[in-house]
């Protein structure tokens, strides 16, 4: 879950536009199909180009590795196959009864699809929201497809559902509705928000690892705090948070001013960011319900513990035993931890601190391992060495022994341990 950079391009749809065969032209040269590792000459005619590629070339956001949703005529996971076969990539199922399937080639990720109906312009009419419903035949100077209206969506920056049939058809475009909105910076019309929250309990039938892929995707856009704010007061999210509770300081702090703020990095602020995010907006049960991974269930429940323990207090008045514990239970998650903190505290000190990966207290490591104090302590293996490292560990990292002590003063600082004098 990482924060991507935008890509900064000149928009190609002005407002009023209406060159098609210019603006096609000029979406062709941006897409450039000749550098794909896919060869067009081996997909069947009347193959396009769909979706999210289209939208963000005409927007200038599109990556200079896009992901790809390709549409053909028929056959799209047996062509996938083939594809896979004969080009040295992979191929995914994406789903069976629609055929269709993932297409994994150098890095690149081609999802192809069966067309949907007796017509591209009939596929493109049963999609979600109308910047997503455009198309660009493959074949050379072919003019982009726009039967629901997307180019003139795109030029009032609006988003706009198709219909409400459409939504339903699969909830998940309700949640997609709203991470769209807020990663384009459009406005979500009037009607489309009216479906979304008339129907909002309809996202529970849809399989929490879709919802949970939606979760992270707005979690790391620039507005993503203002996004999820926005989803968890819609009530979208009821079945899956209705055990955990939202975190202050509120989701609409953690921004891109206060990532600044802190002094954190770009590839600080990457992670940190949604991770915080995802940790303000749910906890590890919920994170449960919504199948996260084990990883991520660990790092939001290391975050809310030590959010919790801090509780309105500076983190250097903690007592020593807990500010030990909270270094040691939320090394990794620092950063994300101080973008939750009130910033009335000296935290970029304490980032500069962390950054230091030999830091005895914000990477706290005990000074020799358990063989040797084993050996020559004549300690047996059992719940009191592990006391011993971790006492020796809050040992230096407090100062009271030196980072780079000696085996001899390590020893002797182990036999002034009380459970040992």
């Amino acid at each position: 879950m990482h924060m991507r950079p935008q890509p900064c391009q000149d928009p190609i749809v002005p407002a009023g536009a209406d060159d098609a065969a210019g603006i096609s032209a000029q979406l062709r040269q941006r897409l450039a199909p000749q550098l794909w590792p896919l060869p067009l000459a081996l997909l069947p005619a009347g193959s396009a180009v769909v979706g999210g590629a289209v939208r963000d070339g005409l927007l200038g956001r599109l990556a200079a590795q896009p992901d790809l949703d390709l549409v053909v005529p028929s056959g799209a996971i047996a062509l996938c196959q083939r594809l896979a076969r004969q080009l040295g990539g992979s191929a995914v199922v994406l789903d069976d009864t629609r055929d269709i399937a993932r297409l994994v080639l150098k890095g690149w990720s081609f999802d192809l699809a069966a067309c949907e109906g007796a017509s591209l312009e009939i596929d493109l009419g049963r999609r979600d929201y109308s910047v997503n419903a455009m198309a660009l035949p493959l074949e050379p100077a072919s003019v982009l497809l726009d039967p629901c209206g997307g180019l003139a969506a795109l030029a009032r920056r609006e988003l706009a559902a198709i219909s409400e049939a459409n939504l339903l058809s699969d909830p998940l475009r309700l949640l997609r509705g709203l991470r769209l909105a807020c990663e384009l910076g459009f406005t979500l019309n009037a009607q489309s928000r009216a479906w979304i929250e008339q129907h909002r309990s309809s996202l529970a039938a849809v399989a929490s690892e879709r919802v949970l892929a939606e979760l992270e995707k707005l979690a790391c856009t620039a507005g993503g705090a203002h996004g999820l704010l926005q989803v968890a007061q819609s009530g979208l999210l009821a079945p899956w948070l209705s055990h955990g509770s939202t975190l202050e300081p509120p989701l609409s702090a953690l921004d891109l001013g206060r990532a600044a703020a802190l002094g954190l990095s770009s590839d600080e602020r990457a992670w940190a960011l949604p991770l915080a995010r995802m940790a303000c907006l749910t906890d590890a049960e919920a994170l449960q319900q919504l199948r996260s991974s084990r990883a991520l269930q660990k790092q939001v429940l290391r975050l809310r513990q030590a959010f919790v323990l801090v509780a309105g207090r500076r983190i250097d008045a903690l007592p020593e035993a807990e500010r030990f514990a909270l270094h040691r239970n939320a090394e990794a998650e620092l950063p994300a931890l101080l973008l939750l903190l009130p910033a009335d505290q000296e935290l970029g000190a304490l980032l500069v601190r962390w950054r230091d990966g030999a830091d005895p207290l914000c990477h706290p490591r005990p000074p020799c391992d358990g063989n040797t104090l084993q050996s020559l302590l004549n300690l047996k293996a059992g719940p009191q060495l592990g006391e011993l490292l971790m006492h020796l560990s809050q040992e230096r990292a407090f100062g009271r022994l030196a980072a780079d002590a000696g085996i001899d003063a390590v020893v002797a600082a182990a036999q002034a341990w009380p459970p040992l004098a």
